[in-house]
This record gives C-alpha cells, sequence and structure tokens, in this order.
C-alpha cells in the first residue's frame, strides 16, 4: 500500500502500470506453485476397498492394487494410514509399483 502511494505521487501512469504487473506477476506465481489436491473423501471414493483374511496374514486390496500383509495387525496399521492421508499413502504406492516394474 505504501508503495503504491509513493509510486502514486511521483508518476501516476507509470505507477499504476507498475502495480498492476507486479500484482499479475504475483497471482500467476501463487497459482503456478499451488497444486489441486482433491479431498480426502474423493480419494476414498474412489476405489473400492477389500480386505481377504487368510490362514496367515490378509490382503488388503485397493482399486486394482492388491497387498499382501504378513499379519492382520500390519494390514490394519496400513488401512487406517490410508484413511487418515489418502493422497499420501496412494502416491508412496504408486512410486513402489512402478520401481518394481
Amino acid at each position: 500500500m505504501r508503495l503504491k502511494q509513493q509510486l502514486t505521487e511521483e508518476q501516476p501512469v507509470e505507477a499504476e502500470r507498475e502495480l498492476m504487473y507486479l500484482e499479475t506477476e504475483c497471482e500467476e506465481a501463487y497459482h503456478e506453485s499451488k497444486e489441486y489436491k482433491r479431498s480426502r473423501s474423493e480419494y476414498l471414493r474412489e476405489h473400492e476397498v477389500r480386505i481377504k483374511f487368510l490362514t496367515l496374514g490378509c490382503v488388503i486390496e485397493v482399486g486394482c492394487k492388491a497387498i499382501p500383509f504378513t499379519t492382520v495387525e500390519e494390514g490394519m496399521k496400513a488401512l487406517n494410514e490410508y484413511v487418515a492421508n489418502p493422497h499420501e499413502t496412494i502416491r508412496v504406492l504408486n512410486k513402489k509399483c512402478y520401481e518394481e516394474e
């Protein structure tokens, strides 16, 4: 605000142009840095979750991915992490899947 007053008093037309340029530049930088992130509930609704309990452990299927766990406790811990933060969990899972290919 002070910059606007100082520039406006000295050079009215040039000051307005400079201010408009700076505001536009700041808005563009803000929008470029902000990544769209779906809500937690959107992620959770996107894929069906199935749990298959085995003699030892379980298999948890999220969408088309099936992840085996040696114990039910490990599986439930992973499932709770997914429900708490699906965006990050999906990112990590996808990274692991593509590394193995």
